[in-house]
């Protein structure tokens, strides 16, 4: 079981969280992406662009956070972060 966990942060504090979960045989990839859209989907968010940050950040620690540079849209909280709890 894989397990995604995203939070949003505004102000140093949490404001939202949840954590998506994918069972499968696909890939280490795929399964952070659909993840990733499950959880964007639960906060009504559009899906953020991975930046080189970001791509550096999650492979060296399961763990990145989409700034506002991330998003087309305008955003009403300082960073969405996610963190695989689970592989």
């Amino acid at each position: 079981m894989f397990r995604l966990w995203g939070k949003i942060w505004k102000d140093n504090h949490l404001v939202q969280d949840a954590v998506a979960e994918e069972a499968g045989d696909d890939t280490r990839t795929h399964k952070v992406f659909h993840t990733l859209d499950e959880l964007c989907r639960e906060f009504d968010l559009g899906r953020p662009i991975w930046l080189e940050r970001n791509i550096r950040e999650f492979q060296r620690h399961s763990k990145t956070r989409f700034h506002q540079d991330s998003f087309i849209e305008e955003i009403d909280f300082d960073y969405l972060e996610i963190q695989i709890l689970e592989e």
